[in-house]
């Protein structure tokens, strides 16, 4: 109150104080403004023309939009006001009106277009500003100006970059910059998808590119906004190579800064004109090597925009060598474009391989799951280079050992064609013979898993590696079995059964073996694609086009899938950390890879062969089962012509059921293949569909499964019995069960039958969920979910995701 006091005050000593103290403590958010009104109003009209001034400085900085309509028109009478200093206040604060208030725009056009002829340097400047505004709020304004001012702004820009030395405006040997730069933007706006508006400035534009000098920080400022406004405006090909190089020489410049605008303006220059950018890639190419990271990461960028089929190769090159060198919190950012480059421009699949070869060997640590997957598609695709990979892959073991990608696909590899790799089998020109022996082999495939940096998806690859590796070499069978044996008393589960089961095989099951461990059948790449698009319900990819197809058949793999589960509507939500889930578990046969044990395990539900003669279940006398948990999928798989795939082992000791007509002696067979796992009772059948029960989740301390139900005449809804079982020997008390779907399906908890978990499985608590399907047919069932508890008065959470529904829901 004692500011409105003061600006009520008729000295200007006092008003001054007044409205200073307005400005600092008030916003134009705080209704005490609302008093200030009258007096604006009266000195926007006072006869002094510094009083004047306060006010408009005032209401330039304060103004809110019911002040900006009640006063404009004040505003618009002072932008013809004779003081040059009162218009140039009067134009900045039309500014802060036309923001407030858009709808008042055209009543300052033409007090705008009248600014434009101004001499004064200070009122031209925030015309021009004022203009650049109007034509952002307003079409009429853009159109007004186009056709009305654009001649004499390209005469007023003449005028300035001739105009002789003033040293009243002279900043680094330039006339007023700001204003070039001013007058550079308008023109931009003015010329944008207008052709008649961009052939008046081109030769002006020009003229500012070419005699202004880049020695100095405001010449480059000013060139900059030249460029920018030269790819901007109208198609003008001789001008936007001129800019382009421009731009070439920014990149050379010692200042930081000054490469990275340069390094952006390039970004957005190459989908203008690609061929120009080109004739810099070595200069940019330097950037990525700069000491400045964010200078190296925009030079990558522009580089990976750079690449095409002509130049893939040298500029591949050049980056794998900088690979050598570089830091390590760069080498992810480094990798990670090297390997989308290669997959994206690869001309054929042995350089293929071959780089991605060197990259792992550089770099492995760094590659994500994605990339190495599609090499290994590559390599199996590719029937004449299996000999050749192998063999590579064995050399660069021996000398990047600690590259933990390498391993695995060396291993993998091996594992599939460790024959080949001690005969020399498709030995090609480019490559020297080598001696290896099955105990070579072996020692490789020991090595990785005894490794002690190796995780759980490298020993798990590795133990199948040597079961394969145990039927290639029989002489090594004794060797292998040892090593498989090390593992019996791993506390990881999943190896400690991998190694129990596979010393069943080796030991008591030979006459089944070279079955079950047959090379993989080519692991196609629509399939591949089509397993990971299914195992979540929405992909995002980084790619502006379609999969792009290299000519060996394999594309890039499409990006990590970007999954909202919980339907926060956020842009920052976690991708899972492996897109890959469904591929790995056809290599590995089902290795959980989820960070820890509270983590469900994420697979897809694999659906038996429903023709055909499987070989090792006739072996067995047993039926195909109508369907397998999803908690373990295919170890091991063999194509015999025309016939279905061998079971895998990882299916039999899963199986849910076996069929009534089963005998004895193959239920006796199985048992004892699994050391005397016995199958579960099987499914009572229904006249309806049925669906078999999944686990939907289970850790060391608790078990969920699910069964289904569906109303007869309503496929798209699905009831569902959700069981709660304790396994460990403590009671949980506050048990909560949370579930969240994507948009597409809706969900309905029913209240939950109790919230105690007696323990050690003795009781449980039931919970009904109804789930219905919008795009039943199209896209499965998928869910999040979160289980909260109390034990020993500890708050305990467990989360996880569910993606192994049966197919149908």
């Amino acid at each position: 109150m004692e500011c409105l006091k003061l600006i009520a005050s008729a000295e200007f000593p006092e008003k001054r104080i007044g409205y200073l103290g307005l400005m600092l403590l008030l916003d134009e958010r705080q209704e005490v403004l609302m008093l200030v009104t009258n007096s604006l109003k009266q000195d926007l009209n006072h006869a002094n023309q510094y009083i004047v001034g306060l006010a408009l400085c005032a209401l330039g900085n304060i103004c809110s939009a019911e002040m900006a309509r009640d006063l404009a028109p004040e505003v618009e009478r002072l932008l013809q006001f004779r003081d040059p200093n009162t218009r140039k206040k009067a134009a900045l604060c039309a500014i802060r009106i036309i923001k407030k208030v858009p709808d008042l725009a055209e009543n300052f056009i033409n007090p705008a277009a009248a600014l434009l002829k101004e001499k004064h340097h200070g009122v031209l400047i925030t015309g021009v500003q004022l203009c650049t505004d109007l034509c952002k709020v307003s079409p009429e304004a853009l159109e007004h100006f186009r056709k009305r001012c654009t001649e004499g702004l390209v005469r007023t820009l003449k005028d300035v970059v001739n105009s002789p030395y003033a040293p009243e405006y002279d900043i680094a040997g330039i006339t007023d910059p700001f204003l070039h730069i001013r007058l550079v933007r308008l023109l931009r706006v003015l010329g944008q998808g207008d052709a008649d508006a961009s052939d008046l400035m081109n030769d002006i534009l020009a003229q500012v590119a070419t005699k202004t000098e880049s020695n100095k920080n405001a010449g480059n400022a000013i060139l900059y906004e030249c460029v920018e406004t030269i790819m901007s405006i109208e198609d003008n090909g001789g001008l936007r190579v001129l800019a382009i190089n421009i731009l070439g020489r920014f990149l050379s410049n010692r200042d930081n800064n000054i490469r990275y605008v340069a390094l952006n303006m390039l970004m957005k220059a190459i989908t203008v004109d690609s061929q120009a950018v080109q004739r810099h890639r070595a200069t940019i190419l330097e950037c990525v090597k700069d000491s400045d990271a964010s200078i190296r990461k925009r030079a990558l960028e522009l580089v990976y925009l750079l690449v095409n089929e002509s130049n893939v190769k040298p500029l591949t090159k050049e980056l794998i060598e900088y690979l050598e060198v570089s830091d390590q919190e760069f080498k992810g950012d480094l990798t990670a474009k090297i390997c989308s480059i290669i997959a994206k421009f690869s001309p054929e699949k042995i350089w293929y391989i071959d780089q991605m070869l060197k990259v792992l060997s550089e770099a492995g640590n760094f590659v994500k799951d994605e990339a190495w997957h599609a090499l290994i598609v590559v390599i199996s695709n590719a029937s004449d280079l299996h000999g050749y990979s192998v063999r590579a892959l064995y050399r660069a073991f021996q000398t990047s050992a600690e590259q933990e990608t390498l391993v695995r696909v060396a291993v993998w590899c091996i594992g599939e064609y460790g024959d080949m790799l001690i005969n020399n089998v498709g030995l090609l020109d480019i490559e020297n013979p080598i001696t290896v022996t099955g105990s070579d082999a072996v020692d490789i495939v020991e090595l990785a898993i005894k490794r002690h940096t190796s995780d759980l998806t490298t020993k798990s690859m590795s133990l199948i590696a040597l079961l394969k590796l145990s039927s290639r070499f029989p002489s090594c069978s004794e060797r292998i079995r040892d090593i498989i044996i090390q593992n019996r008393g791993s506390l990881v589960l999943e190896l400690q059964q991998r190694s129990i089961e596979f010393n069943s095989v080796i030991e008591k099951h030979q006459n089944i073996r070279s079955a079950l461990v047959e090379r993989m059948p080519v692991l196609d790449e629509a399939t591949f694609i089509g397993r990971r698009a299914g195992s979540s319900p929405a992909m995002v990819s980084t790619s502006n086009s379609a999969s792009l197809n290299l000519p060996n058949g394999v594309a890039k793999p499409p990006a990590a899938p970007l999954v909202d589960l919980l339907d926060l509507s956020s842009d920052d939500v976690p991708a899972p950390s492996s897109s890959g889930g469904g591929f790995l578990q056809d290599l590995l046969g089902g290795v959980d890879l989820s960070p820890g044990l509270n983590q469900t395990a994420i697979s897809g539900t694999n659906e038996a062969p429903r023709t055909g003669t499987d070989i090792l279940l006739d072996l067995l006398s047993i039926e195909t089962p109508p369907a397998q948990r999803s908690s373990i999928t295919d170890i091991l798989s063999s194509s015999q012509g025309d016939k279905s795939p061998v079971a895998s082992l990882g299916e039999i000791s899963s199986l849910p059921s076996l069929s009534t007509r089963a005998t004895s002696a193959g239920a006796t067979s199985m048992m004892d293949l699994l050391d005397g796992f016995a199958p579960n009772p099987p499914m009572p059948e229904g006249n309806g569909p049925v669906y078999p029960p999944i686990v939907a989740f289970e850790s060391s301390s608790l078990r969920i499964t699910f069964d289904f139900s569906k109303a007869p005449g309503n496929p798209r809804a699905t009831a569902i019995l959700a069981t709660f079982t304790n396994l460990s020997q403590n009671i949980y008390t506050d048990f909560i069960f949370q579930a969240a779907v994507p948009k597409f399906l809706q969900l309905h908890l029913d209240p939950a039958s109790s919230n105690t978990l007696p323990a050690n499985g003795n009781g449980s608590i039931t919970q009904n969920l109804r789930v219905t399907n919008s795009q039943h047919g199209k896209k499965s069932l998928v869910m999040r979910m979160r289980i909260a508890y109390k034990f020993n008065n500890e708050d305990i959470l467990e989360e996880g995701q569910i993606n192994n529904f049966p197919r149908g829901l």
